[in-house]
């Protein structure tokens, strides 16, 4: 996916379309992401679909649930759901910046390689 350290950088064009595709594909993480905590909040809690929005939302950026829950099966779901949250912010966080730090440690190792000669 993206070029070996023995290759020059990507021109500033394509390292440009390189961080906007990860931005989309850390977006679609998100709509995933909330799509699934909204479908589990309306079916287990019965909460309407805005409210269901609202804790997904607030459970997937990390600042906690806003409803009170009732059921077990709601509280079950809303444990997994901030287990789940917690792996999915720490992985749309690295599929947004990993063109950034790739081309970063890239350009560090090409200035290493021009001390060496």
């Amino acid at each position: 996916m993206f070029e070996h350290h023995t290759k020059p950088l990507l021109p500033r064009k394509e390292y440009y379309r390189r961080i906007v595709r990860n931005v989309g594909l850390g977006a679609v993480v998100v709509v995933i992401s909330l799509g699934l905590g909204m479908v589990g909040y309306h079916v287990f809690e019965k909460l309407p679909w805005i409210d269901a929005f609202l804790n997904a939302a607030m459970i997937l950026s990390g600042m906690g649930p806003v409803a009170t829950l009732q059921t077990d099966a709601g509280k079950i779901f809303a444990g997994g759901y901030a287990l789940f949250s917690g792996i999915a912010l720490i992985s749309i966080v690295g599929i947004i910046f990993a063109p950034v730090v790739h081309r970063f440690l890239h350009r560090f190792h090409l200035e290493d390689q021009e001390l060496d000669k």
